[in-house]
């Protein structure tokens, strides 16, 4: 019989027989502090699978995760990884509604919820006909068990064998264009992130210490925080809270991470932080990375001024598991999103999937070897967006003359002015190079005769007003051209992001 290929075995079994039980795994920078070695990783989701098997549990049912960034977070996935079950993080940041939807449409047997999530949590399982246990991390209310409780007396389980093409795991997509869809992967892909985007751009070693401002429960975070560092024996730092720019700088100066992870919104309001402080941090990161959105290119330059380390951005999607287009060490153009990473191809298509000239919009085409496996319950979204070995993303890009990818827009956001498409993002990198606006969103609206033009929101910087803000449509109009400037500029005071940081265009094109 072929080695078993289960991901738990190369990820947290391995580091035993490599000499790593010792060395500590994760630890947490808030709340308890605690620590977890390599040696009592592989001991607790031994014991977590045992604590299923034990259950009932058969292989391929759903173990649903509303847990935190917290030591019981790769425990519990591993673990269920080990019995063979499909662990299911979901975001920890969500409404009762979209919780009781997303816990019915997977059909998960068991739900494992950090006690602090439970208050919004326990309206979404009323009623719930799937759910066979609930287990909440800290102390249990009435109707639930603590997971000290579930866990006690266990056994041990074996990892059980598993192929490299079999179902490992869901998430949940971010739903930044509507209701999240549940998106499958294959034990492979984890391994195959690590491979590429993990050792070939950021080049992850044993001696790092990765801190990722973005959760585990989101696919760029998973990479980050667990299959990256796990892949060669390092330390993540895990922070349950929210990353506010207060709690990463303490992170930063205190635990000095060599791998920070964020996305584009934490690295404006780091910058912002960044003229405050009286003191500034000493930190002793290598590489910073950001994805969820593309970096406008002040803020990366921004960064690096201040804080004296690249960002290396890229484009990853919940459907790819993480990055597979990147900038990467020594080949940085802010403002672009690289190059193709090692192991992933890329094409760019028009509307009839013909290939794009060099310097036109099309829609931008993946394959590597990291692609779900589809869409559950969603037949026809599957078909419409995994064809074959590519993958759709819904973005819109252009490369340059030298094969660099600059990032125009989601397909839905792209709109047309005086016949000549119009990317929001140009836009919005344009507003934001003005000293007084911190953010900006940039949407379609119709003018008195029906005609769509480009309309802002904008956050204005801390100490500026609207009437310190000088004629912003002729600031936009000399950066990148006369026909894209904004006719109309909503000052805001925040834009509708989803609990990763991705702007919600869509809800802004709603109000229009």
């Amino acid at each position: 019989m072929p080695q078993s290929q289960n991901a738990a075995t190369y990820f947290v079994d391995r580091h035993l027989d490599e000499g790593r039980a010792d060395k500590v795994a994760f630890r947490e920078a808030d709340g308890l502090k605690r620590s977890l070695t390599y040696g009592q990783l592989a001991e607790e989701t031994a014991r977590f699978a045992g604590a299923l098997d034990r259950r009932g549990v058969r292989r391929e049912e759903r173990i649903a995760m509303i847990v935190r960034d917290q030591i019981e977070f790769p425990i519990i996935f591993w673990g269920a990884l080990k019995a063979g079950a499909i662990p299911v993080p979901m975001n920890t940041l969500l409404s009762p509604s979209v919780y009781e939807a997303m816990l019915t449409d997977s059909r998960a047997s068991i739900l494992v919820v950090s006690a602090a999530q439970w208050d919004v949590v326990a309206p979404a399982v009323e009623g719930n006909r799937f759910l066979r246990a609930i287990i909440v991390i800290g102390e249990a209310p009435d109707g639930t068990e603590s997971y000290a409780d579930f866990i006690n007396g266990a056994e041990r389980l074996e990892t059980v064998e598993a192929d490299g093409d079999e179902l490992a795991f869901w998430l949940y997509s971010s739903g930044s264009t509507g209701a999240p869809k549940g998106v499958r992967h294959v034990h492979s892909s984890l391994k195959a992130t690590a491979d590429t985007f993990g050792q070939q751009i950021i080049g992850i070693a044993e001696d790092d210490v990765v801190h990722s401002a973005a959760k585990l429960f989101f696919a760029y975070g998973l990479g980050n925080g667990m299959s990256f560092p796990m892949s060669v024996g390092a330390m993540t730092i895990l922070n349950s809270g929210r990353p506010t720019p207060e709690a990463v700088i303490d992170i930063l100066t205190n635990e000095q991470p060599t791998v920070f992870c964020g996305v584009p919104t934490l690295f404006v309001a780091l910058n912002a932080a960044w003229d405050k402080l009286e003191v500034k941090p000493v930190t002793h990161m290598r590489i910073c990375t950001s994805a969820g959105e593309a970096l406008p290119r002040e803020v990366g330059e921004r960064w690096k001024e201040s804080w004296g380390v690249d960002i290396i951005d890229g484009v990853g999607s919940t459907e790819m598991l993480h990055i597979f287009l990147s900038n990467s060490p020594g080949d940085i153009v802010y403002g672009s999103s690289g190059r193709a990473v090692p192991g992933y191809e890329v094409r760019l298509v028009d509307e009839h999937d013909e290939a794009v000239a060099t310097g036109e919009v099309g829609e931008l085409l993946v394959r590597g070897p990291s692609s779900a496996d589809g869409y559950w319950n969603r037949r026809h979204k599957s078909q419409a967006t995994f064809q074959g070995h590519w993958t759709r993303t819904g973005d819109k890009y252009e490369q340059t003359e030298d094969g660099r990818f600059i990032y125009c827009g989601r397909t839905d956001d792209m709109f047309k002015v005086s016949g000549i498409w119009v990317a929001p993002f140009e836009v919005e990198q344009a507003l934001m190079a003005h000293e007084g606006v911190l953010e900006a969103a940039v949407v379609a609206w119709k003018d008195e005769e029906g005609l769509e033009k480009p309309k802002a929101y904008i956050v204005l910087k801390e100490g500026h007003d609207a009437a310190g803000l000088g004629d912003l449509r002729a600031f936009v109009k000399d950066r990148i051209g006369m026909w894209k400037y904004p006719r109309w500029i909503d000052v805001v005071d925040d834009l509708p992001k989803t609990a990763t940081g991705k702007i919600q265009r869509f809800k802004l094109r709603q109000e229009t």
